[in-house]
């Protein structure tokens, strides 16, 4: 079984920067993939970040350049450092957490708000 916390949200102009964090419990975190999945009012949830076991890396194109994702195994955290945030990124932002067996998201937080004003 794996928890997850996400942190670090809040409000911040645009252009600006937030970190979010994914905080996990279980000894075999690093193991797993992690996603980062934002949902905006009105829209489907969209994965936007999502990193292997091995340290591979992929965003979604509307955030290339602008968001990183990384983790920290010996912290069982793994991170989303945004940086030049437009309105458009406000969402809840989500982590969660598929085991490499697996064919579906195993494990989800519980979100985090991230509005960006103009």
């Amino acid at each position: 079984q794996v928890q997850l916390v996400e942190s670090g949200g809040g409000l911040v102009q645009a252009g600006g920067s937030l970190r979010l964090s994914c905080a996990a419990s279980g000894r075999t975190f690093s193991s797993y993939s992690v996603g980062w999945f934002r949902q905006a009012p009105g829209k489907q949830r969209e994965l936007v970040a999502i990193i292997t076991s091995g340290g591979g890396t992929n965003v979604v194109n509307s955030v290339k350049g602008r968001f990183t994702i990384f983790r920290d195994n010996a912290k069982n955290t793994v991170y989303l450092q945004m940086n030049s945030l437009k309105p458009e990124d406000t969402a809840v932002y989500y982590c969660a957490a598929r085991a490499v067996v697996s064919v579906s998201w195993d494990y989800w937080g519980q979100g985090t708000q991230v509005t960006v004003s103009s």
